[in-house]
């Protein structure tokens, strides 16, 4: 190669230039790279003025040509953005930010797919929006992604979406009116690594028009302080609410500060609930209710509750689970105010039908422990090589006439006053402790050898 003075003076001035240029316009020569720079359409990033047409005609050229449209630092100020097919807007994170300026949505896209938010902040400025609607609203589309967006202030849901196929992964929801990530009818959805603050209505909803397979997983999400805003009896206040929706895994999330449920499946055949931290919630922490069959709820923690774990509705045909190696303590004696006076409250697992209770511990349950059944709504339920410590009653069984079968059996009990194992009459004890030689027996129960400490 022939190096001369010429050339080695050239080569160090472009080194020179390219060692001083500023850190602005070295990532603005780096968003170029990755698409259209939307200013090349008349949208000006810190404008005081609406730039909504600007933007809209920014977005559909880049969705013509199947290009990403770069979004420099800045705010822009907008009304609603129609998505096209193949839409791809990338912004800075933490400094490209849409501030909402009215509408139905900010962010709307109908039957369009392959749509990607990327990096953007989304302001909705507390502007009401109407029922149903999100400042992200997708209805249809196959391989959406918003990731690395924040979406806050929103005046209805964070994001709502109907009949989607993608991912909605590490974003940020702060101060939203109703629920942080409605989906309805999900055609194959990946909800993950979010951070949820503050809502009104849910946390997370995972939702069908009717009952049917949805498989949507939800994973690794922080969702803090969920507030029951309209009020009810458990249909708000929920970190992750999953209705009708079959075969969804909710695992990994940490959940505080709930006015109802950390996790409620309702109608949900086959919800798999694992490996979630959960502290401070104020009703049944960890649900599985209804027309159900099949739920697997395991290696969770759960920290101050009024109930840890319930497996119900039997009389819907809510039949089928497994509840093993949970730990479940500093149970609340008291359900919130909207609940039915009388429910109960106290316990750390409920079941009824059709279901194994095995490896959990459970420690400072006012009411009982374990229960089984509610009235005549028993049937095969296990409960074994479980640990309960300080409770009322350490395990409770129905024995009404009509009750199921229910082996107890290998469980250590210990500081329990009214008795390791009473049989119930609904919610009453009306039996001694059936581990004591004296104690009545009932056909339909086989209570084996149980470690008990009074």
């Amino acid at each position: 190669m022939n190096l001369n003075r010429r050339h080695l003076l050239g080569a160090s001035a472009a080194g020179a230039v390219g060692a001083l240029a500023s850190p602005d316009t070295a990532r603005a020569a780096a968003l170029a790279s990755l698409g259209r720079d939307a200013t090349q359409y008349g949208v000006r990033p810190g404008s005081p003025d609406d730039q909504t047409r600007a933007l809209q005609r920014a977005i559909d050229e880049a969705a013509r040509v199947q290009t990403p449209l770069v979004l420099p630092p800045g705010v822009y100020r907008t009304g609603l953005l129609n998505l096209q097919d193949g839409t791809q807007l990338v912004g800075v994170r933490g400094a490209t930010k849409f501030v909402f300026s009215g509408g139905a949505s900010l962010v709307l896209g109908e039957g369009a797919g392959h749509i990607g938010l990327t990096g953007i902040t989304l302001d909705g400025g507390d502007i009401p929006l109407p029922p149903r609607r999100g400042l992200i609203h997708l209805l249809g589309g196959r391989a959406i992604r918003i990731i690395d967006c924040e979406i806050v202030s929103s005046g209805g849901a964070g994001i709502w979406i109907e009949q989607v196929s993608g991912e909605i992964t590490g974003n940020v929801f702060m101060n939203i009116a109703s629920t942080a990530v409605v989906s309805f009818d999900a055609l194959g959805l990946i909800v993950s690594r979010n951070t949820i603050f503050g809502t009104s209505d849910n946390g997370i909803e995972i939702l069908r028009t009717a009952i049917g397979d949805d498989g949507t997983l939800v994973a690794d999400n922080r969702i803090e302080d969920i507030k029951a805003g309209p009020g009810g009896s458990g249909q708000y206040g929920n970190a992750i609410n999953a209705f009708r929706a079959g075969n969804v895994i909710v695992r990994g999330n940490r959940i505080k500060n709930c006015d109802y449920s950390a996790v409620r499946g309702n109608s949900a055949s086959n919800i798999q609930i694992t490996g979630n931290s959960v502290s401070n919630v104020r009703e049944v922490a960890l649900y599985s209710e209804f027309s159900f069959e099949g739920a697997v709820i395991a290696n969770n923690t759960v920290d101050g509750a009024a109930l840890g774990v319930s497996v119900c509705n039997f009389n819907e045909g809510g039949r089928i689970a497994v509840v093993q190696g949970n730990i479940i303590r500093n149970l609340l004696p008291k359900r919130p105010i909207g609940t039915a006076p009388d429910d109960d409250a106290g316990i750390g697992i409920y079941v009824e039908a059709d279901s194994t209770v095995t490896g959990n511990v459970i420690e400072n349950a006012p009411a009982f422990g374990i229960v089984a059944g509610w009235g005549k709504y028993l049937r095969d339920v296990t409960i074994s090589g479980n640990v309960i410590r300080n409770a009322f009653a350490g395990i409770g069984v129905s024995v009404v006439p009509g009750a199921g079968t229910a082996l107890i059996n290998d469980n250590v009990i210990s500081e329990t006053a009214r008795g390791a194992i009473v049989g119930l009459d609904h919610a009453r004890p009306v039996t001694a402790d059936l581990t004591s030689d004296s104690a009545q027996r009932y056909a339909q129960l086989v209570i084996g050898s149980n470690a008990v400490r009074r």
